[in-house]
């Protein structure tokens, strides 16, 4: 018989059975499809052995008039400016209180107990103290992470043991960092979680925790960020990178600047700076649909009076803002149930809002990825696109992703784009998981889909870089698309990748076919592996729709191995496997596991003759 080819659409389709989605592929990790092929993707590799402390949920990159490159972080923790290769702590003062005779030691103890009336700290928030004398043979200096004991007292690890048990420390100043945040939100437990009857009572559903999410951007040279629900705050470029940020307010000419945001973002059109769910002028208040916005290129200006632009505008659908970007020529915002675009008109508006999307959802405040005039966003359910219109996305791996999603962390959801392989992540917690494990990937130049495991907390591709860079839970940034492997430490490892089929006809499934040998067509460009391989699997069936999940323990599979012996990148193998499989259906899987390997697969053959009905 001739060689049948094994031509299959491009993309991962979960929407139906394996064999109803005959001729589709089914499963994969760590592979993207590039121009209808699987293909490995690309590897990883930490920027610096460096580390910062807390779950990084936000990265912004930009350059100074110096030519100076620099990347906002920020952690539940602190916040940071990444340059070069070091971390630098800019975390903002919440407040600096001189104390007298804080210290308490206990001898042969490290933890040294604090006393300051004033209170206000967090269990876990940091403190930095300076001019305190030995009390108990300790001198408490530097910065410390506190146990909280009470509202007025709290512990520190000096990290040497006291020699006495004493009371002092003299004159001391002890500056606090604002509040820590959480690195994921804690469900309410027990019998009342929740309200009786929003679907939540007695399961534990409704969050108590909320996570610590930042929002920046810079304007200018300088970086203006806040986390969610706190003050705005101003770092100045010409004050140093080793300079802590300030409050926004505490600004030379400051007036009226909102004294708590859910959201800021600086506009690319006259540099406004917007604040999202805030309170009004003269006001206290939050109102989560409040938009408020400060005078043209200037950041301190909020008042709104005939020789300014400040301004605000109430939005009408939905009961809180969660996110906002700027498109083009015009600034996006999403409410928990509509989206409104915001169009600057000029005084004495100013900015206009228009209703572009209503009845939709979005599952967090960073779901939101922007490429080639698009946005695109993860829903509660479903996904969406907008392009001036607000429309559902078509996806073939809804099922698979929302029916396996803990709905409890959607806070951690979090977009970014790859624009160099025209793609939109999505990453999200499993189920049964309260970190990030999972991602999904919308190709929107060949609108498909794919998807795979991997833990990353924040996304930035930006045209400062080569690639993209995210973060992980190892503490540190990674630069994506580059080598094979993951260099997440000193150690390389291996990037398990894998793509499989459906199920199909073998012919048209009625008999039985002998497959004697296959003709891989698989190239290994770009490996940096002297013999660089691939596994491929057949996996024969015997009655249409027959369920799997280990391909490893379906009777009658064969595994062969590919190898291209050849060392030129641009050597594509070409060769034969001899094999003695039968069956109706088929399924193919291919998967790499060793180090330095890069394969894309094209389209294999397989050589059979018909085995009888039985």
């Amino acid at each position: 018989m001739p060689l049948q080819k094994l031509q299959i659409k491009p993309g991962v389709n979960r929407e139906n059975t394996r064999y109803t989605n005959e001729g589709s592929w089914y499963d994969c990790d760590k592979v993207r499809f590039r121009q209808g092929l699987p293909e490995k993707i690309g590897g990883w590799q930490r920027i610096s052995s460096a580390t910062f402390l807390g779950v990084c949920r936000s990265l912004w990159s930009w350059v100074t008039l110096g030519d100076l490159s620099l990347t906002g972080v920020g952690t539940n923790l602190k916040f940071y400016l990444a340059k070069g290769a070091q971390y630098e702590d800019i975390t903002p003062l919440r407040a600096t209180e001189s104390l007298t005779n804080p210290f308490e030691t206990t001898s042969g103890s490290s933890i040294v107990e604090v006393t300051d009336a004033a209170g206000g700290f967090n269990d876990g928030d940091f403190v930095t103290f300076s001019g305190a004398s030995a009390v108990g043979g300790v001198t408490p200096d530097g910065e410390y992470q506190l146990t909280l004991t009470s509202p007025s007292t709290y512990s520190i690890d000096v990290g040497t043991n006291a020699t006495s048990s004493a009371t002092g420390g003299g004159s001391v100043t002890a500056a606090y960092q604002i509040n820590i945040g959480a690195a994921a939100a804690i469900p309410e437990s027990g019998w009342g979680a929740g309200a009786w009857d929003d679907g939540a009572f007695g399961t534990g559903a409704t969050s108590a925790t909320v996570i610590r999410l930042w929002s920046q951007s810079n304007f200018g040279e300088d970086l203006i960020f806040g986390p969610r629900g706190g003050p705005i705050y101003y770092w100045d470029n010409s004050d140093g990178v080793d300079t802590r940020a300030v409050a926004l307010s505490s600004l030379d000419g400051a007036s009226e600047v909102p004294i708590q945001q859910n959201l800021i973002l600086v506009s690319d059109i006259s540099r406004f700076v917007f604040a999202f769910g805030t309170n009004d002028v003269f006001t206290t208040t939050v109102d989560s649909l409040l938009i408020r916005w400060s005078d043209q290129e200037n950041p301190v200006e909020w008042s709104p009076s005939a020789l300014n632009q400040a301004g605000s505008i109430r939005l009408s659908r939905g009961s809180k803002i969660v996110a906002a970007v700027q498109s083009r020529q015009e600034v996006l915002v999403w409410t928990d149930s509509a989206l409104y675009a915001l169009q600057y008109v000029g005084a004495p508006i100013v900015w206009a809002p228009q209703l572009v999307g209503e009845n939709i959802s979005i599952a967090s405040q960073n779901a939101v990825g922007y490429a080639g005039g698009i946005a695109f966003w993860m829903g509660r359910d479903k996904f969406y696109m907008y392009d001036g219109r607000t429309l559902p996305l078509p996806c073939d791996v809804r099922r698979y992703v929302f029916n396996d999603f803990n709905i409890e962390q959607y806070d951690q959801v979090f977009a970014g784009t790859n624009e160099g392989f025209h793609e939109v992540w999505w990453f999200y917690c499993s189920a049964n998981s309260n970190t990030i494990d999972r991602y999904v990937v919308y190709n929107y130049v060949e609108q498909i889909w794919y998807y795979g495991t991997m833990a990353r907390t924040a996304w930035l591709d930006s045209g400062l870089r080569e690639n993209p860079i995210a973060a992980t839970y190892s503490n540190n940034i990674v630069e994506h698309e580059i080598g094979n492997d993951c260099n997440t430490t000193e150690l390389s490892q291996p990037i398990n990748a894998y793509v499989s089929s459906a199920q199909f006809d073998i012919e048209d499934g009625d008999k039985f076919m002998f497959i004697w040998r296959v003709l891989p067509d698989i190239t290994f460009d770009g490996s940096d592996n002297e013999a660089p391989n691939a596994t491929m699997t057949l996996l024969p069936l015997a009655n249409s729709g027959s369920g799997y999940n280990d391909p490893a323990s379906v009777a009658g599979n064969n595994s062969a191995v590919v190898t291209r012996t050849a060392t030129l990148p641009v050597e594509q193998f070409t060769g034969q496997i001899n094999t003695r499989v039968r069956g109706r259906q088929l399924a193919v899987k291919i998967e790499s596991t060793d180090l330095g390997v890069s394969w894309q697969l094209g389209t294999p053959r397989i050589d059979m003759r018909p085995d009888g009905r039985r």
